[in-house]
């Protein structure tokens, strides 16, 4: 790893104009919308090449903030990761995740969520991440668990979307468990 943005598979990076194409595959990719809890009308390209300018022209950081996930192999989009519905004041943030279809079982997702919580953790001195996930979405729940991520909470027919109700599980991972399994940076 050579910065804090790189991992041995991915890097994390801001978005850029030419994206759009990137972001117009995941938002056409049904599954992969009904797992993140939404679904639009059809966009035109030219919402999307306006859509991923505006995001492009945003200045860095913030509370709430998306990156692109780039794989390292062949510099493609990969996807998405974002962090939002930032609490500073009691020290915790939510984070999600997109992985384009052709990208997924590659170790992508599981490398971009380690990168954001190493930096939300270590350089932004959270003390806690919390992910929300359908009940159905098995592959995101066991990527979730396996990073050392606990079950809190479900909250029950929480979401309307494909003619019915899902259920929606909570879970989070403090700080002390992200640090309890992976090495503190070093100024070296």
């Amino acid at each position: 790893m050579s910065d804090m943005w790189t991992g041995e598979r991915v890097r994390l990076r801001g978005v850029e104009p030419e994206d759009w194409e990137g972001f117009r595959d995941l938002a056409r990719d049904t599954v992969d919308t009904r797992n993140a809890g939404w679904v639009e009308p059809p966009r035109s390209d030219e919402g999307f090449r306006s859509w991923t300018a505006e995001r492009a022209g945003r200045p860095p950081g913030g509370e709430a903030f998306r990156l692109v996930v780039e794989a390292l192999a062949d510099r493609a989009f990969a996807g998405t990761v974002t962090v939002g519905e930032v609490d500073s004041r009691a020290g915790r943030f939510r984070t999600g995740l997109q992985i384009a279809r052709d990208h997924r079982r590659k170790g992508y997702a599981a490398e971009a969520t380690e990168l954001i919580l190493g930096y939300m953790f270590a350089e932004q001195r959270y003390n806690k991440c919390e992910v929300e996930i359908h009940a159905f979405n098995d592959a995101s729940l066991a990527l979730y668990r396996t990073l050392g991520f606990v079950e809190e909470g479900r909250l029950r027919q929480h979401e309307f979307f494909a003619g019915g109700y899902h259920d929606v599980v909570l879970l989070g991972m403090t700080a002390a468990e992200y640090w309890a399994t992976h090495p503190r940076p070093s100024v070296r």
